[in-house]
């Protein structure tokens, strides 16, 4: 069921109200709304890009960010709209349950902030590739931090882009899969411009946007919320759980994974898989890069968790209306996934009347939530792109030239974004939970493990470096073909096929420890001499890496 559909629910009869409980009137304010934020967006990118050949510019922003802009532009990256929509409708769905994971994404930034911040900033200078190759320089340690990246922030952006579709469909009220189809091609066309004009400051000036709106918009919303409800939190959970179909099962842990084998053990598997994937994902650790010191990046960050931490308690509140006041079976009639929560309960906070007030501030809403998806895959484009042609092309070449480097940026920008646009398009009526699970997965068990042991020990070979990154990424694609998110289940990926043999729905529990195992062993196979000449190469450079004592340029 769409998105329109699913608002229709909520509708009052009435000639002239469309899907969303509002006047068609209403719905062309949205339109227009919509546009005007998309041609005012590709005109910052167009004012802010950089030259052609300013390699710097278009990687860092020239690191002219100030912390504060900075620090909202992490927090607009993190914040994407699986976070939006999806963790709302958790929260909407399985009440506790998602609240906990609604807090694991903020936990995951501070671990950011206090493990991996300062020495990503030190290391890196434009991609994940630099961060790794710092102390072990390589075409093979690159070419496979590119493809850890691509198969990490591939899924995420089949997401979002198969929601744009979704959310244009909710606003125009159609529900042909030729015009969502379509509008999938235009905006995804429009994502790859903001990346591949936009550069680094573009895309943050987005971001920036995005964040205040949807911080803006979602605090005004949550006001509403618990309005209807005299201000108090206890009425609201308390209606929430007379309305979620479960009675107080709603308020306690156990209800998203109540059908597993091992529901606790589930649970801590989903938690451990956000808090560590959330805080390395190559779109997150590109914008400590930024930063021109360790004291910026830090400034940056006391920015950027803050403004995550207010954004959880405004989703839940959103998510626990949205079921006090909807119904949970309506919420998941309308989206299994929930998806459509975050809508439904921004509708409903209004009642029953709407005035033009609640109109503009629905419309502002909706807006917020269409920035979001064009902001969190512009940004995604950008990391991919980036890795695809400083790591891969560039790292071929000795000494390419910046102009070169730049066009070659550009070029890959869109051979990212256009066979994301075509699979987006193929998976647009299949479950998307699994892409979102899979690049989380990604992130935690070869992206972390590589991090932690990168930066930190001085043993690290090359060969457990490899083995980390192709071994935590090969173990979760295998993982996951056996959760119930991709079989065996009404809402899975395949939800008529049923080749479910993996006890949880996560793979973190089982492909996090094997990560780190790879990246061991791979070490120890590597012999001593090996082990010996990598402990001198990482003392050459450990004062770059963990105290910034000189900022290289290569």
């Amino acid at each position: 069921m769409t998105a329109a559909n699913a608002l229709g629910t909520t509708n009052a009869a009435g000639p002239a109200v469309g899907f969303t409980g509002f006047s068609d009137s209403a719905q062309a304010m949205s339109l227009v709304a919509f546009t005007a934020v998309a041609t005012i967006t590709l005109l910052l990118c167009v004012m802010t890009g950089p030259d052609r050949d300013d390699l710097d510019e278009f990687y860092t922003g020239y690191s002219s960010l100030s912390p504060m802009r900075n620090g909202l532009a992490i927090a607009g990256d993190y914040i994407s709209a699986a976070t939006v929509l999806g963790t709302s409708g958790i929260i909407a769905l399985t009440g506790y349950d998602g609240v906990v994971l609604a807090l694991s994404t903020a936990l995951s930034l501070m671990l950011l902030m206090f493990l991996l911040a300062e020495p990503l900033r030190n290391a890196g200078r434009f991609t994940m590739g630099d961060v790794l190759a710092r102390r072990m320089p390589g075409r093979a340690v690159r070419m496979a931090a590119c493809g850890v990246t691509l198969a990490a922030l591939l899924p995420m952006m089949l997401v979002q882009l198969a929601g744009t579709g979704n959310l244009l469909s909710f606003l125009l009220g159609f529900s042909g899969d030729s015009l969502k189809t379509g509008c999938i091609i235009g905006l995804g066309a429009l994502m790859i411009s903001y990346a591949a004009i936009g550069g680094m400051k573009g895309t943050a000036l987005i971001q920036i946007l995005k964040i205040v709106m949807l911080l803006g918009t979602g605090i005004a919303v949550a006001a509403l919320v618990l309005r209807r409800f005299g201000w108090d939190p206890g009425t609201l959970l308390t209606a929430a759980a007379g309305n979620s179909g479960v009675g107080n099962a709603f308020l306690h842990s156990g209800l998203e994974f109540a059908g597993g084998p091992a529901p606790r053990l589930d649970m801590i598997s989903s938690e451990l898989t956000v808090v560590l994937g959330g805080a390395c994902l190559p779109h997150i650790t590109m914008r400590m890069y930024t930063a021109n010191s360790a004291r910026q990046v830090r400034r940056s960050l006391s920015w950027a968790v803050p403004s995550v931490a207010l954004f959880v308690p405004v989703i839940a509140v959103i998510g626990f209306g949205a079921t006090a006041l909807v119904g949970r079976e309506t919420i998941a009639a309308a989206d299994p996934e929930g998806n459509t929560a975050y809508l439904l309960g921004s509708r409903a906070a209004f009642g029953a009347t709407v005035s033009t007030a609640g109109t503009l501030l629905f419309t502002a809403v909706t807006t917020a939530v269409f920035l979001t998806l064009l902001a969190s895959v512009a940004g995604m484009i950008l990391a991919c792109a980036n890795s695809l042609a400083h790591d891969v092309f560039a790292a071929r070449v000795h000494e390419m030239p910046p102009r070169r480097e730049m066009v070659l940026a550009r070029l890959s920008a869109l051979a990212v974004g256009a066979p994301a646009i075509l699979l987006a398009t193929l998976v647009q009526h299949r479950g998307l939970q699994p892409l979102v699970t899979l690049s989380f997965c990604i992130g935690a068990s070869a992206l972390a493990p590589a991090l932690v042991y990168g930066l930190f020990w001085r043993r690290y070979t090359r060969t457990g470096l490899l083995w980390t990154l192709i071994g935590g990424t090969l173990t979760v694609l295998v993982l996951m073909t056996g959760t119930n998110l991709v079989s065996g289940s009404p809402t899975a990926f395949f939800p008529d096929a049923d080749f479910n043999w993996f006890p949880f729905t996560t793979t973190g529990l089982v492909s996090i420890p094997l990560g780190f195992a790879y990246g061991w062993l791979g070490t120890i196979v590597s012999g001593r001499r090996q082990a010996a000449e990598q402990r001198r190469q990482y003392e050459a450079v450990e004062g770059w890496i963990l105290a910034g004592a000189i900022r290289r340029s290569g």
